[in-house]
């Protein structure tokens, strides 16, 4: 159906040339589900709009059932990672534009019946007439499936199509992606940076390398339809999955960073402790370091108090990493904010090395899921607005030390002078990383701190922080709905049940070996029995139950 000989294409001029994609050649066939994996900046979009007629290529040539393919048409259907959907038109009338546009010689009968069966197709007959702002996240994207169906395509082309989604929408909408491939049979090129997606939808993964050249092939010989609780058990989805994971890793996450510069030794403030004081406190707090103490988040509603958390009770080790998971609205970030001191506790106590949590204060340093940076400033004056607080007594060179020691541990040695508005997402989050840890905080907190990106992104920011944390064995407690970032960050994985009067349903410990990576994370056969039972625990909690469970 689709063929590249030999494609290459580039974007500028001159010394500001940038090759994107190098000498491609692929063929998909009639009917076959395609995924393209990759990291960001490594060409998938610009592949999907050659394929798409949106793009020329400078080399080389693209081939539609053996035509070059000079621009956009009918018979290759789109469906973008946003929605693009028409403000004011109805669900029915965003999917009537494509219908009319490519159907037009039907009757109004006959084009009205084609509507309301792509409408059905994705389960949206009970919306038809509802409007954009009135649809969810997952609502809109079926029906940027819908429309690109209605045109009737011989190949349907997905550009990253669920990455706007949370985990659990994504997932639905996954399956019933797969079950429309199954009955039209039409053939499917999906664009993705996520492996399991990958792997439960495609007949075929290809691999795009950073460098713009086509990497390795994996077949994807599961049987179909695919169940996601059930692959978790199939010899054959843990080693491809494992196979695919080491390949993009391999090619897509340098080695861990060199050893550049010495930490000086300069103490924070809130360590400064008279001697005879700590060594009385160690011994009765490390392991008591945070206690949660029957923690109640209760806000007022026009309809009476309405409770969030209720009677959260748990305690961390000194030098203990938690992660906190659950679907969203079960509270986990409301624990969060309340432990960095920056949401009031409604009833309870949180207590941090012997004293009551009250207000913010730099020893409880926060990761959030945007970093919040100040755009006109570089990564290194963002940096020491925090650590020239914390470090009152240490010179001005050794405090410059500090900072620039936790931008090269992050892989931003060579960025330190660029301000925040010129850096990509998942440079900001490594800035955000570096200005957490530079406080040398007693705690430290993050909010789903990958959650805006890429999966391959997150990959490689997950293996950052791990290598940071190990050096430092600060006290930590992630949010987060990503069940392998849980096992691979935690020592404990926290599970919580359903909002509203959410509290914690599950506590699973995890024995695997540190340091950890995800390759190795993989390669353990425990990993296998851990990723069971939190995705039961959610599975269990998916569509709304409350039992409340007795945590150990």
């Amino acid at each position: 159906m689709l063929e590249f000989h030999n494609v290459s294409k580039g974007f500028g001029e001159g010394d500001d040339r940038h090759e994107v994609l190098r000498n491609l050649s692929l063929k998909v066939e009639d009917g076959e589900f395609l995924a393209i994996l990759g990291f960001s900046g490594t060409g998938k979009t610009t592949l999907i709009n050659l394929m798409a007629g949106l793009a020329v290529p400078d080399k080389g040539e693209v081939l539609f059932k053996g035509a070059p393919v000079t621009g956009p048409g009918p018979e290759r259907g789109l469906v973008f990672q946003s929605y693009s959907l028409m403000p004011w038109l109805t669900v029915a009338g965003n999917i009537g534009l494509a219908v009319d546009a490519v159907h037009g010689k039907l009757s109004k009968a006959d084009r009205a019946a084609k509507v309301a069966k792509y409408i059905a197709m994705v389960g949206l007959s009970h919306a038809a007439d509802r409007r954009p702002s009135e649809l969810s996240g997952g609502m809109r994207q079926r029906v940027s499936v819908a429309r690109a169906l209605a045109m009737e395509p011989q190949v349907l082309l997905m550009d990253e199509p669920l990455s706007a989604l949370d985990a659990l929408t994504r997932a639905n909408l996954a399956d019933e992606i797969e079950a429309i491939w199954s009955a039209e049979k039409k053939t499917v090129v999906l664009i993705t940076n996520d492996v399991d997606e990958a792997l439960v939808l495609a007949d075929r993964i290809l691999c795009l390398n950073p460098d713009g050249t086509l990497g390795q092939e994996f077949k994807v010989g599961l049987a179909r339809p695919r169940d996601r609780s059930a692959l978790n058990d199939d010899a054959v989805f843990k080693e491809l999955r494992a196979d695919v994971t080491a390949y993009l890793m391999d090619v897509g996450i340098a080695s861990k960073l060199p050893e550049t510069r010495l930490l000086p030794n300069v103490t924070p403030r809130h360590a400064l402790l008279p001697n005879a004081y700590a060594e009385a406190a160690k011994s009765a707090t490390d392991d008591r370091y945070l206690q949660y103490s029957q923690l109640h988040k209760i806000y007022d509603t026009p309809k009476g108090p309405l409770t969030v958390v209720e009677d959260f009770n748990l305690t961390l080790k000194k030098g203990e990493f938690v992660s906190l998971i659950g679907h969203s609205g079960c509270g986990k970030s409301t624990v969060l904010t309340m432990t960095a001191g920056l949401n009031s506790i409604s009833k309870g106590a949180i207590k941090l090395d012997g004293y009551h949590v009250q207000g913010a204060d730099p020893e409880r340093a926060v990761v959030f899921q945007s970093p919040n940076l100040f755009p006109w400033l570089t990564a290194k004056e963002n940096v020491s607005i925090g650590v020239d607080r914390v470090y009152p007594k240490a010179s001005r060179a050794e405090r410059q030390d500090v900072v620039e020691y936790y931008l090269e541990r992050v892989g931003l040695g060579d960025a330190m002078d660029q301000q925040a508005s010129a850096m990509s997402n998942g440079m900001r989050q490594r800035v955000g990383i570096a200005r957490a840890f530079a406080l040398s905080p007693k705690l430290l907190l993050l909010d789903e701190p990958f959650g805006m990106l890429d999966s391959l992104t997150r990959w490689e920011l997950q293996e950052v922080l791990m290598e940071v944390w190990s050096r430092t064995k600060v006290t930590a407690v992630c949010v987060t709905h990503d069940v392998d970032e849980a096992i691979l960050l935690a020592d404990r994985v926290v599970m919580m049940t359903n909002g509203p009067r959410a509290t914690i349903g599950k506590i699973t410990e995890v024995k695997l070996p540190r340091p950890r990576t995800r390759k190795a994370l993989l390669e353990h056969p425990d990993y296998w029995t851990y990723r069971a039972e939190i995705l039961g625990f959610l599975e269990e909690y998916e569509h709304g139950a409350h039992k409340k469970k007795d945590a150990a």
